[in-house]
């Protein structure tokens, strides 16, 4: 095992290199899904995958990372820790199951220390049948002008105009409103897409050849920007089924910070929301009994969060922005979605691991 801070990465390119020589000197059998761009730095992209395990395994345990391409520099690292883990990996082992790593989902947002995807998609809203109409989101509608005003930072006007939404419909209404998903505004905040992105289609051919031959499937899928900071919520990541619900919340659940919430009973600090990532499960493996959960890590107030993230899409609309705002952006997205300190990482990796070993002894009972 390394020590916790040398599994995190201050850049994609790093946490890449990390994560294939993790996985390598593991003895992974690893395959790299190569990006149509390149990275901030230039560098290639990929969504790699490594399998440690016997392919074709009856029991499966799925472990991602960057699904919201920022939020990889958590994941990421959770991700490495686990690779140099040897009594982690000798109990998945011993329990017959096999853990597939998928690093970097989104590795263009990672790279560039965005959420979204490079077609300016959320990936967890895009998951629809997109021959069919598109789900309308008209609270998101009424906020669009005030989410991306035409100068940053906004001005008293625009600040007071989001401040009067709020005191008249409540910060859980706006947080809503906001993040469910959006269909209508392809420069927007959580946008949902028209068609399936390439992490979508990536994604998808991954669980044919990785998944579809198991009977049990379970997915922890890495994420940061909810709650209160470094706790690591484990929201039911699945269709609203009562018995894949309830498996979850015998594998992961106890009590207080440690209950498995949901975004279907309001339990949660997710919204509900449209478009999930997970539910490609049922349809590439529909064999297989998936239970999921998103481990989300706490980092700023959701206030602040939703500021990030319209100071984002804000310099994504205006690419000729001057470079000292740039970088402000840059490192807002970076305080929003990953806490810089040991002691955070240390929170993370010590949740993230109990969750690793309680989903194999689920796989196994």
């Amino acid at each position: 095992m390394i020590p916790v801070p040398q599994a995190f990465s201050t850049s994609y390119a790093r946490a890449r290199v990390k994560f294939l020589e993790a996985a390598a000197a593991g003895g992974l059998s690893i395959r790299s899904h190569n990006h149509p761009l390149r990275g901030a730095e230039g560098e290639v992209l990929a969504m790699d995958v490594a399998l440690d395990g016997a392919p074709g395994a009856d029991r499966l345990l799925i472990v991602s990372s960057a699904c919201h391409g920022v939020e990889g520099f958590c994941g990421a690292g959770v991700q490495v820790h686990a690779l140099h883990d040897d009594d982690w990996r000798a109990r998945a082992r011993e329990a017959g199951v096999a853990v597939l790593y998928l690093h970097a989902l989104n590795p263009h947002g990672f790279s560039h220390r965005r959420r979204v995807t490079h077609e300016n998609v959320d990936l967890n809203r895009n998951f629809l049948d997109f021959s069919a109409p598109l789900p309308d989101n008209p609270a998101y509608a009424e906020l669009h002008d005030l989410l991306l005003p035409a100068t940053w930072p906004p001005g008293p006007q625009n600040e007071a105009a989001i401040e009067a939404y709020i005191a008249r419909h409540g910060l859980t209404r706006y947080q809503a409103a906001v993040s469910q998903g959006q269909y209508q505004f392809p420069d927007g905040l959580f946008f949902g897409g028209q068609a399936p992105t390439w992490s979508h289609l990536t994604l998808r051919q991954v669980l044919r050849d990785h998944a579809r031959g198991a009977r049990r499937v379970a997915w922890i899928d890495l994420h940061t920007g909810l709650g209160p900071n470094g706790v690591g919520e484990r929201i039911y990541a699945g269709r609203q089924d009562p018995q894949a619900l309830a498996r979850a919340q015998a594998w992961w659940g106890g009590g207080g910070q440690t209950a498995v919430t949901s975004v279907y009973d309001g339990s949660s600090t997710s919204a509900e929301l449209t478009g999930l990532m997970w539910c490609a499960m049922y349809e590439d493996c529909p064999d297989a009994e998936y239970t999921g959960i998103a481990l989300e890590f706490g980092t700023l107030p959701i206030t602040e969060v939703i500021e990030a993230l319209r100071a984002d899409h804000w310099l994504h609309r205006h690419p000729q922005a001057e470079e000292a705002l740039r970088v402000r952006v840059r490192q807002q997205m970076m305080d929003a979605f990953y806490t810089d300190l040991d002691a955070w990482r240390g929170q993370v990796v010590a949740q993230a691991r109990q969750a690793l070993f309680q989903a194999v002894d689920g796989l196994s009972g």
